[in-house]
């Protein structure tokens, strides 16, 4: 048994490394995508365009865009002079916020009474504009503060001491709440379920599509052999592109790796057990590669969507937080950010690891199944 495997084996690394094209695709253009993801998928909101239409031009509405600027959040690339002008620039997407005061701001300040300022915001992408909203409140209220301490010392001839609460916060496992550390991780998970499920999901109808599938099964290979045969080629795959990946994420993008790496490779044996047998399973419904590939596509988006990935769970219709209980991925991402970020271990993670090992576990189970009825 083990010769005939061992002869699977070399037969299927031969076919996939044959061509040096495919060793590039394999190994070196998983850590390329995560570089350009790890860049690219990034939510933090700094340098936002600015325009300003200052139309009080007041020591005041200076000092307020002076703040606004050394926040560090917002950029000012114009001053403007008319409502056209304003409505060009955000039409034309050439800034994202544009701050007015107007005239008589420094007047309605000294009278002691609240002075409107407006923010003009982009609301064509919701989330940025609702977080640079966020920014911009901050700033006005400690502007406001500074007045009204500067308002009160007048008042009494001295620096008022105010007391009050003054909040301290810390994030934990992501100090300076950077969104990489967050996206990195997830992007790992992404990649490797889509390479894994893909080669597997192709390797066995390129048998059928090439006509050698005969072949082999006149040959003494059993069932079992054939199938392990498979899918061990992409098993390894599947764990030198989480190490390369992941040592990508860590030198390169900084993102801290606390856990345990022997346990980072004991959950993707359990993630890649469904992986494979969800291409397993494709391999066995599809007569063409180009159905296979097209079958993978149809699961890979929704898996990647309701995986937690890109937007919470929590905020889906319970309909749909239901069927997210039948996707890998979503397990898969909690352990990977849980060993990444907390360095947490199996005393934590126990819930998804279980959860990865019985869908695993059932999906393997059906799809060799159906390969068996399918090589029947």
């Amino acid at each position: 048994m083990l010769e005939r495997l061992r002869t699977m084996l070399v037969k299927e690394f031969i076919q996939v490394f044959r061509d040096p094209r495919m060793r590039f695709l394999l190994f070196l253009v998983p850590a390329v995508q995560t570089v350009i993801f790890g860049y690219a998928v990034n939510t933090d909101v700094r340098h936002v365009a600015t325009a300003v239409y200052d139309l009080d031009n007041s020591r005041e509405s200076r000092e307020l865009v002076a703040r606004f600027v050394r926040s560090g959040y917002f950029d000012v690339t114009e001053y403007v002079s008319s409502d056209r002008r304003v409505r060009e620039l955000v039409d034309r997407g050439n800034v994202k916020a544009v701050l007015r005061m107007n005239s008589g701001f420094a007047r309605t300040l000294a009278a002691e009474r609240s002075a409107p300022v407006q923010l003009v915001l982009d609301g064509t992408d919701s989330n940025t504009a609702a977080i640079v909203l966020s920014h911009a409140g901050r700033i006005a209220a400690r502007y406001t503060e500074d007045l009204q301490a500067e308002q009160v010392a007048g008042m009494i001839g001295r620096q008022p001491r105010l007391g009050g609460v003054r909040l301290e916060s810390r994030a934990w496992f992501n100090d300076n709440l950077e969104s990489r550390n967050f996206y990195v991780p997830a992007v790992i998970t992404n990649i490797v379920f889509i390479i894994t499920m893909l080669l597997s999901s192709m390797a066995v109808v390129r048998e059928k599509e090439i006509g050698t599938m005969e072949q082999i099964i006149v040959t003494p290979i059993t069932k079992s052999e054939f199938i392990l045969g498979k899918t061990i080629p992409f098993v390894l795959i599947g764990f030198i592109d989480v190490g390369l990946i992941s040592a990508v994420a860590a030198f390169w993008f900084q993102v801290p790796m606390r856990g345990s790496i022997p346990l980072l490779f004991g959950a993707t044996a359990l993630f890649l057990m469904s992986s494979l047998g969800i291409g397993l399973l494709i391999s066995t419904v599809s007569r063409t590669q180009q159905q296979a590939m097209m079958s993978a596509f149809f699961v890979i988006f929704p898996a990647m969507l309701l995986s937690g990935f890109a937007f919470p769970i929590e905020n889906m219709p319970p309909a749909v937080q239901w069927l997210t209980y039948l996707n890998p991925i979503r397990y898969f991402l909690v352990i990977i950010r849980g060993i990444f970020l907390k360095g947490v271990g199996v005393d934590i993670l126990w819930p998804q690891l279980s959860a990865l090992a019985i869908l695993g576990s059932i999906i393997l189970f059906f799809a060799v199944q159906r390969f068996h009825k399918t090589l029947s």
